[in-house]
């Protein structure tokens, strides 16, 4: 059994990320504030100290902690340290992210010594956004000067206010502008405010202090000596199977673009074990298998997802160059050459890429002497042997394998295991909706797509919706809509990007490139149904290219044409719903 400790934006992340294991689990808050919708987990709130949260853990066989409580929560963190160390418990720490330390900023390592600094510069005349829990610290600067504090706006905020006999006249609130008019009304000499993360406002809180010339006084975050830190909720779901490889069915794994970014970083560093930040922002623990000189050695694990490329020895060599801050990649033994057009890569190019290129850069660039660049070259000892078994030679990639991934992260999307993964999804999602809406049904109630990039994008299309109401189907179109029918979704939206697209209008309810290939002369009956012209069809090589072959009203045209056949294949499987299809481009354009 695992407890969390929450009451956090990262509290609630965390228990999405337990909720997909269908599992029981622990979630606990000092209060009830905090609304989080729970389906397997199970709630309990009240403080607790060391010994009891030592007394809970035993009563209630808890075999891992995750602490996700606020940053500035120190005494709960040493409980927790306490507690875990006197019963043999890993604790993961879910962290939030942090921007790096800039100049420009006034650095306090506590509250005492911000109020040394603010009396030091003569600031007399501050605005607090450190949050009414502060109150008692500030207390040697705001009995002697003027300043204002920003709290919720709430009773129980109030009330700490006023037992601390802070200034009722000098309460602002959060709810009612933002930080820059409020700066803008009040005129303070500074701000102070805490270290609190991307989650907490912190990169906002700075801009609207660059945009209205105020000094910035931070009071740094607590550090603790964790042993395991995470900052996002694929590091999370990792450590998790690490720790506990009981606890989900299924396991995650990394891309190739990830293990080659790791290679990389550690190539540099001569480290065996490498932080790298993943496309959304979150970093990565990736344990290398080998340095030898200039070249480092990551074994590919893709988790329970059938990979060929599982398995497989991912090497980066980096070599220092006078280019400053340039990041050369190129491609060695076993990664394929692009032979086609189509794939977003030159023809002649090494099939790396963009993005696994750029998290190369984003994580090597940081490390390098100043005036310096690096050369990268990426190979793959065994990638010859293994490409030839992949769908690589039919999209015009020889020699090798791809250096792929557009989140870092491989979650498994075939055998099984991973329909029931959907079903459980699915089922969290659907009592999610229907909760927040009190048994009323509106429309949607779930959203079914492809991947994280199509997501993306349906996000911004129904951003009312709760994470849990968007599942991944990956290949497996036709078993997700009838686990839709069998769990009486009433209005079931489907996201398809373009290769999928053309494989479903065909009928290919499983769109995995190991089940079927795009049909070139399907596509072609497609477009000639509605009269466009097919003469640059011949030569196409990816789906993909028919957004640029085409223009915008005949990709309209033809998107309506595949949306039609698709319907063909997929109404009858949700026969007591109502099932909307909508073709995604790449650049997110939505055809419905």
């Amino acid at each position: 059994m695992i407890l969390v400790f929450g009451g956090t934006t990262e509290g609630r992340r965390a228990v999405q990320v337990l909720e997909e294991a269908g599992k029981p689990f622990w979630y606990s808050t000092r209060g009830n504030g905090q609304d989080v919708e729970l389906v397997h987990g199970i709630r309990v709130t009240g403080g607790m100290n060391a010994d009891e949260m030592a007394a809970f853990c035993r009563k209630n066989a808890i075999s891992l902690i995750v602490d996700a409580a606020h940053p500035f929560a120190t005494q709960l963190h040493h409980h927790i340290m306490t507690m875990a160390q006197h019963e043999h418990l890993p604790v993961i720490r879910y962290e939030r992210q942090y921007e790096p330390h800039t100049d420009g900023v006034f650095w306090c390592k506590d509250y005492e010594d911000a109020i040394t600094q603010l009396k030091a510069k003569d600031i007399h005349r501050l605005l607090a956004l450190t949050g009414v829990q502060t109150i008692g610290s500030l207390r040697d600067y705001w009995k002697d000067n003027e300043c204002w504090l920003r709290i919720l706006d709430r009773d129980h905020s109030r009330d700490i206010a006023v037992r601390e006999g802070f200034p009722m006249d000098h309460l602002v609130y959060y709810e009612h502008e933002d930080t820059t008019s409020l700066i803008t009304r009040l005129r303070p000499q500074a701000i102070l405010t805490k270290e609190s993360g991307t989650t907490g406002g912190f990169p906002e809180k700075i801009e609207a202090a660059s945009q209205t010339g105020t000094p910035v006084f931070v009071v740094e975050r607590p550090l603790f000596p964790w042993q395991h830190v995470v900052d996002g909720p694929h590091g999370l779901r990792l450590k998790i199977q690490e720790l506990l490889p009981d606890f989900f069915e299924l396991h995650t794994g990394l891309t190739t673009g990830t293990c080659a970014t790791a290679a990389a970083v550690a190539a540099f560093t001569k480290q065996l074990t490498v932080s790298v930040r993943i496309p959304d922002g979150e970093h990565i623990e990736v344990q290398i298998d080998r340095i030898e000189g200039n070249t480092a050695t990551v074994i590919k694990h893709a988790g329970d997802d059938p990979d060929l490329t599982d398995g497989l020895e991912i090497q980066a060599t980096v070599k220092l160059t006078d280019f400053a801050q340039k990041v050369v990649i190129q491609g060695g033994e076993g990664v394929g050459i692009v032979t086609l057009p189509g794939l977003g890569l030159p023809i002649g190019a090494p099939a790396i890429n963009e993005v696994p290129q750029q998290m190369i850069r984003d994580n090597l660039l940081p490390l390098l002497p100043e005036g310096m660049g690096a050369d990268v070259i990426i190979s793959v000892p065994q990638g010859h042997q293994v490409g030839a078994r992949t769908f690589n030679p039919r999209i015009g990639v020889q020699g090798g394998i791809s250096i792929i991934g557009t989140s870092g992260i491989v979650k498994p999307f075939s055998l099984e295991a991973r329909i029931s993964s959907i079903r459980k999804e699915m089922a969290v999602g659907l009592e999610v909706v229907r909760g927040e809406r009190k048994g009323k049904i509106y429309a949607p109630e779930i959203v079914i797509n492809s991947g994280a990039k199509s997501e993306a994008f349906l996000h911004h299309r129904f951003p009312e919706l709760p994470l849990q109401a968007f599942v991944h189907y990956g290949n497996f179109i036709g078993e997700t809509i009838r686990i839709a029918s069998e769990l009486g979704v009433q209005h079931l939206v489907m996201g398809l990007m373009i290769g999928k697209a053309v494989k479903l209008a065909e009928g290919n309810l499983d769109t995995h490139s190991h089940q079927v290939t795009m049909n070139r002369g399907f596509i072609q009956q497609m477009a000639e149904e509605v009269g466009l012209d097919v003469s640059g069809l011949s030569t196409l090589n990816m789906a993909r290219e028919l957004w640029t072959l085409y223009t915008e009203q005949e990709m309209e045209q033809l998107g309506q044409v595949i949306i039609r056949h698709c319907h063909r294949h997929c109404d009858g499987l949700l026969p007591h719903g109502t099932l909307e299809i909508v073709l995604i481009s790449e650049k997110g354009k939505i055809i419905s």
